[in-house]
């Protein structure tokens, strides 16, 4: 016999409170890997640009090349000395949560100068 009365809908409903909840843990997950992912490609965009300023090319062409698109990065020397050359690159964090904004992330690198 099927159970009447005032328990009937219960779990639909705690379900249903339930699913905001989820989604922000899941939009979280995802904002998490997206902050990853920008620190790993200002490192790449680093050492491409410290590699490039090292054999005297541009540094901020090297850096755009090396990400992915739909990032944007800046990069430039940052330091160094006769015998090496750092370069930073400052990679924008997309923001998968509304209202969540990051810094960018930054990666520097150095590379011996190519005499």
């Amino acid at each position: 016999m099927p159970r009447r009365g005032r328990d009937h809908g219960q779990v639909a409903i705690e379900y249903l409170g339930f699913i905001p909840v989820l989604l922000i843990v899941a939009l979280a997950g995802f904002q998490i890997g997206a902050v990853a992912y920008a620190a790993e490609q200002a490192g790449t965009a680093a050492r491409a640009g410290a590699r490039a300023e090292s054999l005297g090319q541009s540094a901020q062409q090297a850096c755009a090349q090396a990400v992915s698109g739909g990032l944007r990065v800046t990069c430039g020397p940052s330091g160094g000395g006769d015998d090496s050359v750092t370069v930073t690159a400052s990679v924008s964090i997309p923001s998968v949560v509304p209202g969540w904004h990051f810094d960018p992330a930054e990666k520097s690198a150095t590379m011996p100068r190519d005499h």
